[in-house]
């Protein structure tokens, strides 16, 4: 009883030794602070002795530091409404009115400051304070376990039910970053935490017996042919992506072009695979979903796209995701400090590139440095924090997409050194995730996958100066612009942008109208995966169609030295595929002759054969030409690191787990498509002990 008693006061003499220096270095800061700036002051216009000035500074940084304490947790529940990056903002001014009250308390009414410098002392005070408080609690287990809690909004949405003994699982979805590319990084000592895991590190964990070895196994996974987020990540959580033949594509009886990060477009393709396999989702029971482009029929949800254009409800708001990150101003603070250092990184690199004239390039200017940073710095922290909130709040399943690699690989190339410094602070973001899995109220499992890899090259405009567009125009006899215009890029940072505003900006617009003359084909763009419709014609076109319509439009494309081959429907076969010298490969035959698609890999033939039979596949289905030597594509959007079609390291993603978890391929049949990648997850949160809810089930659960 005295040993428990005297650990007792031992943390409360610890906790207020922690909280009077905090205190004490927050007094400090304010001091200096009324030195530097001269519309913020802490004495009277007559003037004050030493000792009165740092009287009146303890009190300003005590009020500044109780009403942080108790009335900043307050305001972001009451704003947890407003968007993730307006909220942001208003930090600073809610931060700054905080400041400006807590000098008005003073008895002696002696400070003061312009509202604009109260902003900056307030922000820079929260900083440090923060900075000074997590400095000693990491010291002390107890310390830091309190701290990691009170990021967490650990009110469970079932009032308070006891944490499962059973391993919770989370997932991390690094977008973009290839089986091989990682591998590479691995072994060049870019992402030690990655090779710890796989006991590739010196330092690699000792177990209960003294050995070391590695934790989790990496297994490597085929895309299917529209190797892109949109198409994976449906794939992965709802177990379909049946019909989504590109990342974006027209369908001719909605009379729409389909984009899979706009998110009237991201709803519906969600509600088409819920209504296909009768199941909310990988994540219906207790889940959490942050950063993605769908839900996973998660209750708990931010910065996920395809509830962007929804009403902001109780029901699709998420008070653990960014609670967890803005109950905390000092996070708002380094954020806003990172994410501006990231887009003068930015500028400066992209300005170096171009003094050197690298090659291939592609432009980097207008607002391309602030969203490249959101999506390495705002993005990922944000849904870190999130994240983190979620484990310790012991909920079941979280699926989380860090698309910062990808954003910056396909303009600074996949293989750049901007792309590696990335890398690197993802791996720190591991790290972080790891640690706190250790203070977490059950054991977690964590799994580490990839959606696709990205394939360099140039594009296809730099190469010849026409776009595909141009080119499609040019076999259909119609006028070609005398200037290639750029096509517009499908980076998912975009639109992780627009959601976080709750601005859903629509991509060309939502209806496409044709004129009452004959419409000209729709040319669209998926990294290397091109896309031509007739819109006039309500069925799919064939290739006797087509050459009746357009007799030199097929020979054109297939014979370019940009394009790898063509899909089109047939009469007579059902489906062929056409390459350069008059190639025609009927898909049946495409095992015994592959033709064209021989250097695209063993599986080509049977990703092209399920694209053949989606309802909504183009009237042509243009690849670009692949150089298997040096794994180079061409994409026909402006990234010099591409995916979305076949060819190279594009196709090739990984899976990243623990080895309590079975064997991914333990069937023994090679990992192909998202739709067995859901399959092998769904199979680990069974064996961790949680079953997932049916959806009729869930529903009936709401209704009641």
């Amino acid at each position: 009883m005295l040993g428990v008693r005297a650990g007792r006061w031992r943390r409360v003499a610890s906790q207020v030794g922690r909280s009077v220096t905090v205190w004490a270095v927050s007094t400090l800061t304010m001091l200096v602070l009324a030195g530097i700036l001269p519309d913020f002051r802490i004495q009277s216009v007559d003037g004050d002795s030493a000792t009165r000035i740092a009287v009146t500074a303890a009190f300003g940084a005590g009020a500044f530091g109780l009403l942080s304490a108790l009335v900043w947790p307050l305001l972001v529940r009451l704003l947890l409404l407003v968007p993730a990056l307006v909220l942001g903002l208003l930090v600073f001014f809610l931060n700054g009115g905080l400041l400006l009250i807590a000098l008005r308390l003073n008895p002696a009414e002696r400070g003061d400051a312009a509202p604009e410098t109260a902003v900056v002392v307030a922000a820079v005070m929260s900083a440090v304070a923060s900075a000074t408080g997590a400095a000693l609690a990491v010291r002390d287990d107890d310390a830091y376990r309190r701290r990691l809690y009170r990021l967490a909004d650990r009110r469970r949405r079932g009032g308070g039910a006891a944490c499962p003994a059973s391993p919770g699982t989370v997932f991390i979805q690094l977008d973009g970053v290839g089986h091989d590319i990682l591998l590479d990084a691995v072994g060049r000592g870019l992402l030690p935490t990655v090779a710890r895991w796989l006991g590739a590190a010196p330092a690699a964990p000792a177990d209960a017996g003294g050995r070391r070895g590695p934790t989790h196994r990496l297994t490597p996974w085929r895309t299917d042919w529209s190797s892109q987020t949109g198409a994976s990540q449906l794939g992965i959580l709802h177990g379909s992506n049946h019909d989504i033949p590109a990342f974006r594509w027209y369908e001719k009886d909605r009379r729409e072009v389909m984009v899979c990060n706009r998110p009237t477009s991201a709803a519906e393709l969600q509600r088409r695979a819920v209504e296909a396999t009768g199941d909310g989702g990988l994540l219906t029971a207790d889940g959490a979903s942050r950063g993605n482009l769908f839900s996973g029929g998660a209750d708990e949800q931010a910065l996920v796209l395809s509830i962007a254009t929804r009403r902001r409800s109780r029901e699709n708001r998420s008070r653990s995701g960014y609670f967890a990150y803005f109950s905390d101003p000092a996070n708002a603070v380094r954020t806003a400090m990172s994410f501006v250092a990231e887009a003068g990184r930015e500028i400066g690199q992209s300005t170096r590139s171009r003094v050197r004239k690298d090659r291939p390039r592609v432009s980097r200017g207008g607002l391309y440095p602030f969203i490249r940073a959101f999506a390495t710095v705002v993005e990922r922290d944000v849904v870190v924090a999130a994240v983190m909130g979620d484990m310790l709040a012991g909920r079941t399943a979280v699926y989380a997409d860090l698309v910062a690699y990808d954003e910056v690989a396909h303009h600074s190339g996949p293989f750049s050194r901007d792309a590696e410094k990335v890398l690197e602070r993802l791996d720190r973001s591991l790290a972080l995730i790891e640690n706190v899995a250790e203070h977490a109220p059950r054991p977690y499992r964590i799994v580490v996958l990839s959606d696709h890899g990205q394939s360099p090259g140039e594009t296809f405009r730099t190469r010849y100066g026409l776009t595909l567009g141009d080119l499609v125009r040019a076999g259909c006899g119609l006028p070609v612009p005398r200037r290639a215009r750029r096509t517009h890029s499908g980076a998912e940072a975009r639109a992780a942008v627009r959601a976080a505003l709750h601005r859903p900006v629509e991509e060309g617009g939502e209806q496409y109208r044709p004129s009452s003359r004959r419409s000209e084909p729709i040319v669209l763009a998926s990294g290397n995966l091109g896309l031509v419709s007739f819109p006039d014609v309500p069925h799919r076109m064939s290739k006797e169609e087509i050459d009746a319509r357009h007799p030199a439009l097929l020979t054109t494309l297939a014979n370019h030295p940009g394009i790898g081959f063509l899909l089109v429907r047939s009469e007579e076969h059902g489906g062929v595929v056409l390459g350069p010298f008059g190639a025609e490969i009927p898909l049946d035959e495409l095992d015994d002759d592959p033709g064209p698609l021989a250097d695209f890999g063993p599986r080509a033939a049977d990703a092209v054969r399920r694209t053949h039979s989606f309802p909504h596949t183009a009237d042509i289905m243009v690849n670009s030409w692949y150089d298997p030597a040096e794994g180079e594509v061409l994409a026909f959007e402006e990234q010099i690191g591409s995916h979305g079609g076949l060819g190279g390291a594009q196709a090739k993603a990984f899976l990243l787990s623990p080895l309590a978890l079975s064997a991914p391929d333990e069937d023994g049949t090679q990992l192909a498509g998202a739709e067995h990648i859901h399959r092998v997850l769904r199979r680990w949160l069974r064996e961790t002990d949680g079953p997932q809810v049916p959806l009729a089930a869930r529903q009936d659960r709401r209704a009641a």
